[in-house]
């Protein structure tokens, strides 16, 4: 089975994608970490990476077709990120696909815990990619990042645990 997870920084996709490949013995896909290589790859840090992409739709794109090859490679996978739902739709590849979501001061929280940051500065950290994120989509793909019609399933995680989330997932995907 192909499922996508997607949702906004701090939503604890990559955490529930991870756990959820636990529990089913299926291969996950993060896009954050090879976007993050490919960030390192160019000597740059997330940010500046982030605002390169938005010069050079190139990188996403090179992003978007590695997720797209790897679900039509593998009957079995997880694939996370930020556009994998449409991605996976736009090529006519059947996916579950799962939208988690969370407050803002939550995934500031989230986010500056992981980070070793002040939560001040990880909320303006994902206000900042929020933004330059959802205009790099619209304009390179005509993508509404706050159109929710597409998934399977929204799971708002502010206050539920990665465990109660990947539960919730597992029931939806059982019935």
């Amino acid at each position: 089975m192909r499922i996508t997870i997607s949702g906004p920084p701090g939503s604890g996709k990559s955490t529930v994608c991870e756990m959820l490949s636990a529990r089913l013995g299926i291969e996950c896909v993060i896009s954050g970490t090879l976007f993050r290589e490919m960030a390192e790859e160019q000597g740059l840090n997330l940010e500046e990476f982030g605002k390169l992409a938005q010069l050079q739709p190139r990188f996403d794109r090179l992003l978007d077709e590695r997720m797209v090859r790897t679900a039509k490679e593998k009957k079995d996978i997880i694939l996370e990120g930020r556009l994998t739902a449409h991605m996976l739709s736009r090529n006519g590849i059947i996916a579950t696909k799962i939208f988690l979501d969370a407050e803002i001061d939550i995934r500031a929280k989230r986010i500056a815990g992981r980070e070793g940051i002040d939560v001040r500065e990880a909320r303006r950290r994902i206000l900042e990619r929020e933004e330059c994120e959802a205009s790099r989509y619209r304009d390179f793909y005509g993508i509404d990042l706050s159109d929710k019609s597409l998934y399977d399933l929204v799971i708002d995680t502010t206050n539920l645990s990665p465990e109660q989330v990947v539960d919730i997932i597992i029931s939806h995907l059982e019935a």
